[in-house]
């Protein structure tokens, strides 16, 4: 099951992929993916309107380096000209386009983009004809099941992006108004793959290695995108790995954590300066001590932290005890 994956004229080692995720996938998020086995990355979603309108702001989000490579870079709008002008924006800065047509998100949704574009096929299909006319990159789209019950039209749309030039299609199968509520219902990306002659990736309550290895199983899809489960949790990518080749998966030491998240810090800080790269870090290495004994008194100190050298103490304090059962 695992195996390379072909999306137009990129060719993949293998099918484990890293889903866009805002505020999340940005440049040492991905260094580390890639690290423990992505085979592809995403940016963070970025807005057509900022690349076209505002600039440096935006082009920041696509920030890259040869390590990062390859990247997919996923934009999210309304209006296919700006779309069109935004892809061919971005076309230099990575190796594959996504179109955003399944974020939940109210702000989002709110601007006619996301998954409110389910609502509008015809919409959907001028915004891939107009950025397959732009740009010759892989297209790919991410979508939900529908909009709402009663409305799961998945796979009108897969077959729209499929006729009008897309080489795959993700399909995360839930509805808009479930949010990230409730089961994915991966039998919906069984069914889009017996429907589509381009690549059909699963997306959808990927937390443990058993969960990737049950979804290529189950779904028979081309490749997987890991979104919420990879945050703080790198390691899923190697123990999918791992599983997939009928190996016993070795989850992270405490050690590792450390070593990672002290990474993780210092790729921040290079490129946002000290300040701005501990609070980014909060989050990470909340995420990161999952597990561990102490984690809530941990969270609870490192996010009064604003200086580095405090947090690098309080870090190295909390991942230096004892090894002990990280699950």
């Amino acid at each position: 099951m695992l195996r390379p994956l072909v999306i137009g004229t990129l060719n993949l080692p293998h099918n484990l992929i890293l889903a866009p995720m805002a505020g999340v996938t940005d440049l040492p998020f991905r260094l580390l993916a890639r690290r423990y086995g992505a085979a592809l990355c995403f940016t963070e979603m970025v807005s057509v309107n900022g690349l076209v309108r505002e600039g440096e702001r935006s082009f920041d989000l696509v920030r890259s380096e040869p390590a990062d490579r390859p990247l997919g870079i996923q934009i999210f709008g309304d209006d296919p000209e700006m779309m069109a002008e935004g892809a061919a924006l971005v076309a230099g800065y990575g190796d594959l386009v996504d179109i955003n047509m399944g974020c939940p998100v109210r702000k989002v949704v709110g601007s006619g983009a996301g998954s409110a574009l389910l609502r509008e096929p015809r919409k959907v299909a001028a915004i891939i004809r107009a950025v397959r006319r732009r740009i010759s990159l892989p297209v790919t789209v991410k979508i939900r099941s529908g909009w709402q019950a009663g409305e799961e039209n998945y796979r009108e749309i897969a077959a729209i992006a499929e006729s009008e030039g897309c080489d795959a299609v993700t399909l995360h199968p839930r509805l808009r108004s479930q949010m990230f509520t409730g089961t994915a219902a991966w039998e919906q990306i069984a069914d889009l793959k017996t429907r589509l002659g381009i690549p059909v990736i699963g997306s959808g309550d990927l937390f443990t290695p058993r969960d990737v290895v049950e979804m290529l199983a189950q779904s028979g899809c081309d490749g997987v995108m890991i979104a919420r489960g990879g945050m703080g949790n790198p390691w899923l990518f190697r123990e999918a790995r791992q599983l997939l080749a009928g190996e016993i998966p070795v989850p992270p030491t405490t050690v590792e954590r450390r070593e990672v998240s002290l990474c993780h810090l210092a790729k921040l800080a290079e490129l946002r300066g000290e300040r701005a790269a501990v609070r980014e870090m909060r989050k990470h290495v909340s995420w990161y001590a999952r597990g561990i004994p102490g984690v809530a008194a941990f969270r609870a100190r490192v996010n009064q932290l604003d200086e580095m050298t405090s947090f690098v103490s309080v870090l190295e304090e909390f991942f230096g005890q004892e090894p002990h059962g990280d699950r």
